[in-house]
């Protein structure tokens, strides 16, 4: 029974990523998503895009890692990815909410948990690189379909977009020139701004 405790306690603390909400808008651009949406968004991609990977995945592995990779942002918060200054000390705030979520489970979940975090964060093994460009992806996604808002809203350059997203190639080729496609529309259209921020 420690050991059911240990998890449902964990299960209940996670909870919390509901209310954790990102720079993100939904889709049709209503309001902000929040970590869960986001972490739920990104298991249906790993799964439904699997194909476009370059290298063989493993899937569940992967939506392991996006199911959790978040779940840091309970103490942490959101830190959009455009802000430099936020993102010093980002590391440090995950870090420490990792170690204080993960140490809930009983110790081989924990350290599978941490494990996955870390190598989540590495970005250095096929799932991880697969993942990390899913989550790229996802937010990219949002913001074109709802007209460039949170892009407008932070004043957003498309070099900056560019810069942050390559990534996506080094998972999958194809999905970085669809990412492209839809940057060089959305400069077209209005919802991010040309050049790079100086």
């Amino acid at each position: 029974m420690d050991r059911l405790k240990q998890q449902i306690s964990f299960v209940v603390e996670i909870d919390k990523l509901k209310n954790i909400y990102r720079q993100s808008y939904l889709a049709d651009g209503t309001r902000h998503e929040n970590d869960a949406e986001h972490s739920w968004h990104l298991a249906i991609m790993a799964y439904l895009l699997s194909e476009y990977a370059e290298e063989k995945v493993d899937i569940l592995k992967v939506i392991k890692m996006v199911l959790m990779h978040d779940l840091v942002e309970i103490d942490a918060g959101d830190t959009y990815c455009y802000d430099e200054k936020a993102k010093q000390d980002k590391r440090e705030r995950e870090e420490k909410c990792a170690k204080r979520l993960f140490e809930m489970l009983p110790e081989e979940q924990c350290r599978e948990m941490y494990e996955l975090w870390e190598e989540f964060e590495r970005m250095e093994t096929a799932e991880a690189k697969y993942a990390a460009a899913l989550d790229r992806l996802q937010p990219v996604l949002l913001n074109y379909f709802s007209g460039g808002k949170s892009w407008k809203e932070h004043g957003i350059y498309v070099e900056q977009v560019i810069e942050r997203n390559r990534r996506i190639k080094d998972s999958s080729p194809k999905l970085w020139r669809f990412v492209e496609g839809l940057l060089y529309d959305a400069v077209d259209k209005g919802y991010l701004k040309e050049g790079f921020r100086n």
